[in-house]
């Protein structure tokens, strides 16, 4: 900033001594110089795939917001019956869970959006109503800056499944939903309107404060992304492990209750890439008994279920994502950047009776510490038994401070055939009096549709169903449709969708199942943070241990 002011200074005796047209050219040059950066198609886009970007809090301090057809009724905690009802689609307009209805042409269409100032939608879910058939007559249509013309109309569905303008894995289609990551930015509003009645929807975008320097986005404007479009789905899709930097490795055998420590290199660094394996996964309760710790500059910030850190849950869950993948040879690799200052170590514990053999793999390479740098953190929750009635709102997790939250991975041991998964997500951020993410479905959250109906194995990029009880990568097992008992494996990581909050962040999940039973719950979470933040979720041996016998609920 000094540097600028001298500069300034010295521009400023030039200027006193040239002509007038000349100082408003400098004047002109300043003010570009000076100018807040463009969000543009081309920077999200690029945004998406930084992984080492992602670990520092936003250069633009956004907000996560959601409009979605969350039931209206739901309005206050302490009333229960509309806190949890369960209708959360518009059967009718009386349902009226949507914003309004507009006329335009003499046509009725029902604004499901209306957000007024800068953003940019990076993430849509809607599901089929019929698996089979997916060419519905409604359209749906975007408006943005107050454009009398939608920038984007068309089928309601197949412009967001990968058949219309945005591609696979943008746009795509899992288990009976469409569901879209592909930015579209805004500099002034959006409205999206269906040309009939709106089923179930969610429109999840950034909110930037106001004088945010914004390129709307526009047709020609993908158009001209078109290549950067395809380079960054490649990405995805394929994602590399970084073998820059040092590779540290650890080939061990942990006896039963016991625990081995790899310190990593001194100085400024991140983990770039970390690879997990245990020789044996046979006993499916090694994915809870085996803890992953990381220490960065003296602190403790991972404590999780190896099974929950990766993703993959209570057994070895073959699947592909941007941030995690598990091979079917029993590797598990994670790819969030984990930066520190000064030192960092990364402690394997094994809680269970018998020993374990592992192979840990972590590649550390250059990593420049500023000001927006973020520690990253995971942790741990689980519960069993967890009772379905009386309904209720199941904390994942609190945070204190300032960060941004990035994914989670969920495990539900579900002890009856019907469908356990109805429950709303509901997060507030930074104190809100009401939860600006408020969701209309546990599934719906991970980013399928119809729970009950699609037990099936799907992996995307930024969501997975590694295990359901009818199908994983490894057994190839079927069951009648609508059997959901047994254990199912959830996975959500967040790019452009991340969450920053500057002083709390509370996430809460319904537990709302068809039936009064008493199931399981396990979550492992993820999230970056400055050295300040604090956590609700503690080490619990005990909890991690008190896992239901897969033969007793199958």
């Amino acid at each position: 900033m000094l540097e600028f002011v001298k500069s300034t200074r010295d521009m400023i005796k030039i200027i006193k001594d040239i002509p007038l047209i000349s100082f408003v050219v400098l004047t002109i040059l300043v003010s570009c110089n000076t100018s807040k950066e463009v969000i543009t198609t081309e920077t999200l886009l690029r945004e998406m795939v930084d992984r080492a970007e992602q670990s520092r809090y936003p250069k633009v301090d956004f907000r996560l917001k959601q409009a979605s057809s969350y039931n209206r009724a739901s309005v206050d905690s302490l009333d229960t019956d509309g806190w949890f009802i369960n209708h959360d689609f518009n059967s009718n307009d009386k349902d009226h869970n949507f914003i309004r209805i507009e006329e335009n042409n003499q046509e009725k269409e029902w604004v499901l959006m209306d957000h007024k100032g800068p953003g940019a939608i990076v993430r849509t879910w809607m599901p089929f109503m019929n698996p089979n058939k997916t060419d519905t007559d409604i359209q749906i249509k975007i408006y943005l800056d107050g454009s009398e013309e939608p920038v984007l109309e068309g089928n309601m569905l197949q412009l967001l499944n990968g058949e219309g303008l945005f591609p696979f894995p943008f746009a795509h289609k899992s288990l009976r939903s469409a569901v879209s990551f592909f930015p579209i930015a805004y500099a002034k509003s959006c409205k999206i309107t269906t040309t009939d009645r709106p089923f179930f929807y969610q429109f999840t975008y950034r909110e930037y404060p106001e004088g945010t320097n914004i390129k709307t986005f526009s047709k020609e404007d993908f158009d001209n992304n078109k290549t950067l479009t395809t380079q960054v789905g490649e990405k995805l899709l394929n994602p590399v492990n970084s073998i820059e930097g040092q590779s540290v490795n650890l080939n061990v055998k942990i006896p039963a209750s016991g625990e081995k420590t790899i310190e990593l290199p001194n100085g400024t660094a991140a983990i770039n890439m970390f690879t997990l394996k245990v020789n044996d996964y046979a006993n499916n309760d090694v994915m809870r008994s085996t803890i992953v710790k990381m220490s960065f500059d003296g602190k403790e910030k991972v404590w999780c279920p190896i099974g929950d850190f990766f993703g993959t849950g209570v057994s070895l869950n073959p699947y592909q994502g941007w941030h995690n993948t598990v091979s079917e040879d029993g590797t598990m690799t994670t790819r969030w950047v984990m930066p520190y200052q000064k030192s960092a170590s990364i402690s394997i514990e094994n809680l269970s009776e018998a020993t374990i053999d592992i192979e840990l793999n972590a590649v550390v390479g250059d990593y420049k510490w500023d000001e927006r740098s973020m520690y990253f953190n995971a942790a741990w929750r689980g519960q069993y038994p967890v009772a379905t009635r009386p309904y209720s709102d199941w904390n994942f997790i609190s945070l204190k401070g300032r960060g941004v939250y990035i994914g989670d991975a969920l495990t539900v041991m579900n002890p009856v055939e019907k469908w356990w998964g109805e429950g709303d997500e509901k997060i507030w951020i930074d104190g809100e009096d009401f939860p600006s993410i408020f969701g209309t479905g546990t599934e719906d959250y991970y980013g399928y549709s119809w729970g009950g109906r699609s037990t099936d194995f799907y992996e995307h990029p930024f969501h997975a169903q590694p295990r359901s009880n009818v199908y994983n990568k490894l057994n190839r097992k079927v069951t009648s449709e609508k059997n959901t008992k047994g254990f199912s494996t959830e996975v959500r990581t967040r790019a452009l969708d991340g969450m920053p909050f500057s002083s709390s962040f509370h996430f809460d999940m319904e537990v709302w199942s068809w039936t009064d039973c008493e199931m399981g719950y396990g979550v492992g979470l993820m999230w970056y943070g400055f050295e300040n933040v604090t956590s609700n979720r503690k080490p619990n041996k005990k909890e991690v241990l008190n896992i239901p016998k897969i033969d007793a609920l199958q």
